[in-house]
This record gives C-alpha cells, sequence and structure tokens, in this order.
C-alpha cells in the first residue's frame, strides 16, 4: 500500500519552516548551510500533484521567507510597501510551485527521481531569472545564491556566476528531500547515492581554484566611510554635513598613509548630496582633501539635467583639475529612486512624495579609467552602484569592458541597524569570486569592506560609525569561466524550463492521476 500523503495542515508547517530557515541562510545571521535544508522542505511541501494547492504552498514559503528578509524595506518606507513587494515575490515561489506540479507530470519524470532534480533545480533558477527582471527591472534580492558567500559552494560563482550557485543550493536541497523520502521507506540504495551527490557537490566546491593573486600590480587605495547625523530617512536632512564627514575622513587618512602614498580614494554613493560640479563650495573642499592626500577621489554625488530629473553619479575627481570621468546609475530603484504609476500607489504610501525628483537612468557601462602615476598607467574600475550589485550583467559588462577591480558605492542610512547592509555585502563577496577581482564595498554608514577575489573579508567597519580602509588591491585582468559566459547559463535555464513546463503538460494527459499519486507516495 502507498503511504499516506502528509496532511494539508503539516504540509503548511513545513513551508512555513522551510522558508524561515533559509531566510535566515542570509546574513544576518548568515547560517549559508541551512538554505539547502530550507528547500528541501520546500521540496516535501510540495509532494501532492494540484497545481493550484502547489501554488499556495509556494507562497507561504515565499511569504515565510521574504516577509523576515526584506525588513529593511519597512524600516525605509513603511509597512503596506514592505509587506506588498513581500507579497509580489511570494508570488514567484507559488509561480514555482505551480510550474514545478505541471513540469514532473511528464512520463520520464514523474518516474525518475533523478530527472525531478534536474527539473526542479531548472525551474527554480528560470523563477528566479524571472523576478530579477520582471516588473520594473526585477528585484534580485533573496536569490539563493546570495545566501552562499560565506559557502564552499560560493566557488561556483566563478564557473557560471548567479545562476550555477543557486542551482548548486537547489540541487542540494532537492536531493536531501530524496534522500529524507528514501530513509523513511528503508531504501537504503536510494540515500546513499543522494548523500554521495549531495557529498560530491561539496567536494568539488573546495576543489575549485580560485586565485586571489595580482597579475598587474597592487592598486593601493582608502575608502572613507563618513557616516550621517541621524539614521532613517532624515539621514541626508544636513546634507552639507554628510560632505563634511566625508571630507574630515578624508582627511583622517593621513594617520595611516603619507600625502601620495595612494593611488585613488573611494567615496560612497551620496558621499556629497550637493553637487561639486555646481556648487563651488562643495568643490573647494572635495578638491582640497584630494590635494591633501594627494590623490585622485571617485565620489558618489548627484547631478540634476536642464530637463528634469537626476542622475546618481560617481565623479573621478582629480586635485587641481577636478572631475576628469563619471559614472551614472543605470538601474535606479523602483519605488525609491523613481516612482512609476505615482497616482496609483500613492494612496497606499504617502512615502511617495519624497521622492521629488524622479532619478534617470544612465546609459554608460559602470567603467572608470583610473590614470596611476605610481602604476604608470591606466587602471580599469568596475562601478556599480548600491542595488546595482544583485544585477548579473551590470557587474559583469564593467569587467568585460577592462575592470581590474571592483567597488560599490552604496548608501545604506534609509535602512538603519537592519540587515540590509550585510546583506549587499554578501552580495559584493559573491561578485568578487564570480569574476575573480578584488572588490570594496563602500558605504556612508556601513558596512564597508574590503574584499580579495576569492571572496574573503580583508578588512570591514561597523554600522553607524565614522572610518576608514586601507589596502592594496591586486589588479587582475584574466577572467573567469562566469565571466566568459556572461548571461548563457541563465538563457539556457529559461528556454528549458519552457520546454519542461510544455512537455509535462503534454504529458500528463498519458497517465492517470491515481498512477502519478501512487508513484508520488513510493518516492519516485
Amino acid at each position: 500500500m502507498p503511504a499516506p500523503e502528509p496532511s494539508r495542515w503539516w504540509v503548511i508547517v513545513l513551508a512555513l519552516a522551510g522558508g524561515y530557515l533559509t531566510r535566515i541562510s542570509f546574513p544576518d545571521p548568515g547560517w549559508s548551510v541551512l538554505a539547502p535544508v530550507g528547500v528541501a522542505l520546500l521540496f516535501l511541501a510540495l509532494l501532492r500533484d494540484s497545481a493550484r494547492w502547489n501554488a499556495l504552498v509556494g507562497f507561504v514559503w515565499g511569504l515565510a521567507f521574504f516577509v523576515p528578509l526584506i525588513t529593511w524595506a519597512g524600516e525605509a518606507v513603511g509597512l503596506v510597501p514592505w509587506l506588498a513587494l513581500s507579497v509580489l515575490e511570494a508570488g514567484f515561489v507559488a509561480l514555482f510551485g505551480a510550474a514545478w506540479s505541471w513540469a514532473r507530470r511528464g512520463n520520464a519524470v514523474w518516474r525518475s527521481g533523478g530527472l525531478q532534480v534536474v527539473v526542479f533545480v531548472v525551474l527554480w533558477v528560470a523563477v528566479e531569472e524571472l523576478r530579477s527582471a520582471q516588473p520594473f527591472g526585477g528585484f534580485p534580492w533573496g536569490r539563493l545564491a546570495f545566501s552562499q558567500a560565506g559557502s564552499p559552494f560560493v566557488s561556483f560563482a566563478s564557473w557560471g556566476g548567479t545562476p550555477l550557485v543557486s542551482a548548486v543550493v537547489a540541487g542540494t536541497g532537492a536531493l536531501l528531500a530524496l534522500a529524507a523520502l528514501s530513509a523513511r521507506r528503508l531504501r537504503l540504495g536510494r540515500l546513499a547515492v543522494d548523500l554521495a551527490l549531495v557529498a560530491l557537490l561539496v567536494v568539488t566546491s573546495l576543489l575549485i581554484p580560485l586565485d586571489s593573486q595580482a597579475q598587474n600590480g597592487v592598486l593601493r587605495i582608502g575608502a572613507v566611510q563618513g557616516n550621517v547625523p541621524t539614521p532613517g530617512l532624515d539621514a541626508f536632512a544636513h546634507r552639507r554635513q554628510v560632505l563634511d564627514n566625508h571630507v574630515a575622513g578624508t582627511m583622517a587618512l593621513l594617520d595611516q598613509v603619507d600625502p601620495g602614498e595612494l593611488d585613488v580614494v573611494l567615496w560612497p554613493e551620496n558621499g556629497t548630496d550637493v553637487d561639486p560640479q555646481v556648487d563651488a563650495e562643495a568643490a573647494r573642499l572635495i578638491d582640497g582633501a584630494a590635494a591633501a592626500v594627494a590623490a585622485p577621489m571617485l565620489v558618489g554625488t548627484v547631478q540634476y539635467p536642464d530637463s528634469g530629473g537626476r542622475y546618481n553619479t560617481a565623479v573621478l575627481w582629480e586635485p587641481g583639475e577636478g572631475v576628469v570621468a563619471t559614472y551614472s546609475k543605470q538601474h535606479p530603484a523602483p519605488f525609491a529612486e523613481y516612482i512609476p504609476i505615482r497616482a496609483w500607489v500613492r494612496p497606499f504610501s504617502k512615502a511617495v512624495d519624497l521622492v521629488t525628483a524622479d532619478m534617470i537612468a544612465g546609459t554608460k557601462v559602470g567603467y572608470v579609467p583610473l590614470t596611476s602615476e605610481r602604476l604608470g598607467r591606466t587602471v580599469g574600475i568596475g562601478d556599480v552602484i548600491c542595488f546595482e550589485v544583485a544585477y548579473d550583467a551590470l557587474v559583469r559588462d564593467s569587467v568585460r569592458a577592462g575592470a581590474e577591480v571592483l567597488v560599490v558605492q552604496t548608501n545604506n542610512a534609509s535602512f538603519g541597524y537592519t540587515d540590509e547592509a550585510t546583506q549587499q555585502l554578501a552580495m559584493s563577496r559573491l561578485r568578487a569570486v564570480e569574476h575573480g577581482r578584488a572588490t570594496v564595498q563602500i558605504s556612508t554608514v556601513g558596512v564597508s569592506a574590503v574584499i580579495a577575489p576569492n571572496g574573503a573579508i580583508v578588512k570591514d567597519s561597523g554600522l553607524f560609525t565614522a572610518e576608514q580602509l586601507v589596502a592594496g588591491l591586486p589588479l587582475r585582468e584574466s577572467t573567469t569561466l562566469a565571466t566568459r559566459l556572461g548571461g548563457w547559463p541563465a538563457g539556457v535555464a529559461d528556454v528549458l524550463a519552457v520546454c519542461m513546463v510544455v512537455a509535462g503538460m503534454a504529458g500528463a494527459r498519458r497517465i492517470r492521476r491515481a498512477q502519478r499519486d501512487a508513484s508520488r507516495n513510493e518516492g519516485a
């Protein structure tokens, strides 16, 4: 007799537990080993055949994951937008649950545990890619890969980027779920195979080489975390105070280095909310700081074009010369830096009116050429601003353009003492491994860090402190397999996912539902 299906209430408990365990695999606390466990519980919760029921299960898992993961959204924009975003993202997990139900109905898949793992993984990656692109440019936060910055699995990023790391985590979870079913039914042979495959993934991750050695010399940097007067939405109420803080932090670098010893000084996003290209006093302060350390400075600022709107911009400032290169953020955050469908969302949150000038998207790749007199050449800096670190293509394009190091300029002041800064740092660490580049995350308030090309944190700062980081970054020009493959892994997953769902729905016509249910209960 086939084993009875778990009760629906027990399934909901599994989904809630799985979602929350996956959430705590992300910072903080960042217990990365729990991500596969959380996915395994989702797999077990989706054993029933009904696509509608499994969509509900996926939605419950998604709520248990996203609501506590992005509490920082509530800190920044309020309760309603936080919950609305959580519900939207949970909807994608609901879509996954339904798609998984349809895809596994095909004759080959429902008879094979191995094929179920493959289909489960492909669908998971495809849904992550979908929600990273839609709607309004997508929201990649919470991709499984971003939970693995401190895990051996992060090394897979150098082979296939974020999609491959997420695939490995999802695959490990599915294998653990099948192992649990095999153990329950005393199928020791299957249990051994499932656990051996998990062990193989772990061992492979440990054997992937991650080279951190300099290939083109070392770039000497100073990174300035200036802090703000108060946390939260009012952090920039006194804009010149924030500018003064970063000027003071730049001068404080001279306690650690002599003038001319640094190749570049890095300021965060919104290091000055006063545009030094139009404000003479801001220009005087920045130029004075650059002259004091005798080094160019990469300064996060804003620009207001005559046509309206604003740009979130980084300018490379040479002492005595001014701006010699710029980069403007290509992916402004919807409902934070610009407000789409403003009239529709205003009734839900008056916070939309705090954005008085919508941010305009930049059009150039995040590549900043730095002329280094000490190295005697131009060094390519790959620059992304704030949430852009979550978008695969934006970081990859800067490396392909010639970036030898990566810089993530960010402003975390609006998110208070939440986990947003450490979650973002985990993304920066993964990008370092993915592209084999030393990376600096520099924030107005923290957490800032210097990251080696293998993802290890070399130096970091606290949250809501004024600190300076001085380090030598190994310059590298070789590209990883992930950089060379580009968007192909994600594209292949998308195509396969569609084919799998269509094949499953077509194949289901030839299989009686009772057969599928019996096979599922037997652990096929």
